[in-house]
């Protein structure tokens, strides 16, 4: 009986309650507080507005990149990156590394050429044969050229009046699909 008097007690008591609900709006500050520092320090979340990454990732696909990718090392080739665009920087988008710092980029009939070789660059798969000839692109140091996997309908470093991703405009590296959940992968 003394028992069921002091949780009644308890109940009644306005500190008690006030007690509760500080704790519960601490716990809410702290998961949002915990929500910012992931979304503006480790991953950057990207959703894909055109087929320009067909068919490594699809219109409407969302995708996770690590913003601290690079903390420590600088994007390789064939790294698919996420970046503000150089031509406008409000935008962010996603393509993949084709040329590094001080390379030369030049495309001949759909193939790609580095620092004038003679063979063609060994390319990752892409949506169909790519047609036409660009370039040739030097990259400039701490630059990237990059291109669309969908490479006849990208709007890549071939077309900007910026044409290269410079180190301070990339925001992550693009490393998980994660929408729609039954084609989940890493990209």
């Amino acid at each position: 009986m003394a028992r069921k008097h002091h949780e009644e007690s308890e109940k009644d008591n306005p500190t008690s309650f006030g007690k509760e609900l500080l704790q519960w709006a601490g716990a809410l500050i702290a998961a949002v507080i915990l929500a910012v520092f992931i979304n503006q320090v480790l991953l950057v979340n990207a959703e894909i507005p055109s087929g320009s990454m067909e068919n490594t990732i699809m219109p409407g696909d969302r995708v996770f990149g690590n913003r601290l990718a690079y903390t420590f090392g600088e994007p390789d080739r064939f790294d698919v990156i996420i970046f503000r665009y150089p031509d406008d920087e409000s935008q962010l988008f996603i393509k993949r590394v084709i040329g590094l710092p001080g390379e030369t980029v030049e495309i001949h009939d759909g193939h790609i050429y580095l620092n004038h070789s003679a063979e063609p660059l060994d390319d990752v798969d892409i949506k169909e044969p790519m047609e036409g000839s660009f370039g040739p692109y030097t990259v400039p140091e701490g630059c990237y050229f990059v291109m669309g996997d969908n490479r006849n309908d990208s709007k890549d470093s071939r077309f900007w009046d910026h044409t290269f991703v410079s180190e301070d405009e990339i925001v992550g590296k693009a490393v998980f699909r994660y929408w729609p959940l039954n084609q989940m992968k890493f990209i």
